[in-house]
């Protein structure tokens, strides 16, 4: 599956927004059966989804984030959009275990981490089979613990969420932010996400995906500085070496590779 910078929710229960969330710039979309769809709304809102996966459409990958596993609406969801979906975001995710009748469908996973008991599992969730990324909640995790919705008290939690995706080797997403506008604070909370290993964000509102591309997309800049990094390191045959006073070394060469794999993303 395709590294994603940017993941766009659109509510399952507003249809007329689907084809134009397609030309929003988002890397995928994700039409939303759970929180942005009320209860009222949610049997007509699964067919809409489902009757918009099946038929012809240009753009970017579209998954559905199903009802809470434990929920009445959950096996209806999976019926209607499974074999559709080029994703599945599955919520309030608290054990691999929880997922495994999931993995057997094939559609590759994002579980929510959203909870305490979700983050102390966090581990073994990212790990699970058929899993491609995992999405940080931040919105039901400080719920559940009771902090606020600030980056320090949520920085333990997002760090523990970006070190289990890094281990099994699949993307990490940030949580989406209520900063509608996608303004200067919304880029910088971005930024620090990143520069704790998250790999992309997900976003609410249109006027976040180009911020958040940004922020994930190398600059010229850093692709420049990888290519001199690796080209010290190559010249050095792979030993330690020095560029602009500053150590290279594997480390440092690793992290060179994966900005211009960005970069050619």
């Amino acid at each position: 599956m395709a590294s994603f910078r940017t993941l766009l929710f659109v509510p399952a229960a507003r249809p007329e927004r689907f084809a134009r969330a397609l030309g929003a710039g988002a890397d995928c979309i994700c039409l939303d059966l759970e929180d942005a769809t009320a209860p009222a709304q949610k049997d007509a809102a699964r067919i809409d989804a489902a009757a918009f996966l099946k038929g012809e459409r240009d753009g970017p990958p579209v998954g559905v984030r199903i009802n809470a596993q434990d929920s009445q609406w959950a096996e209806a969801d999976l019926a209607a959009i499974a074999a559709h979906a080029d994703f599945i975001m599955v919520p309030k995710a608290a054990s691999a275990a929880q997922l495994a009748p999931l993995a057997t469908l094939k559609t590759p996973l994002w579980p929510l981490i959203e909870s305490a008991e979700g983050l102390m599992r966090a581990w073994e969730i990212a790990a699970a089979p058929q899993v491609a990324g995992v999405l940080f909640g931040a919105f039901d995790y400080a719920a559940d613990v009771g902090c606020e919705m600030a980056w320090e008290p949520l920085l333990f939690a997002r760090s523990q969420v970006a070190a289990a995706c890094a281990r099994a080797r699949i993307e990490a997403l940030d949580s989406p932010d209520g900063d509608l506008s996608g303004g200067e604070a919304f880029a910088q909370s971005t930024l620090r996400a990143k520069a704790l290993g998250f790999t992309g964000r997900a976003c609410i509102h249109p006027a976040q995906v180009a911020p958040a591309n940004a922020a994930y997309t190398p600059s010229e800049a850093e692709i420049a500085r990888a290519r001199r990094v690796l080209d010290a390191f190559d010249a050095a045959g792979g030993a330690a070496a020095q560029l602009d006073g500053r150590l290279i070394e594997q480390p440092v060469a690793l992290a060179a590779r994966r900005v211009l794999e960005r970069a050619r993303a």
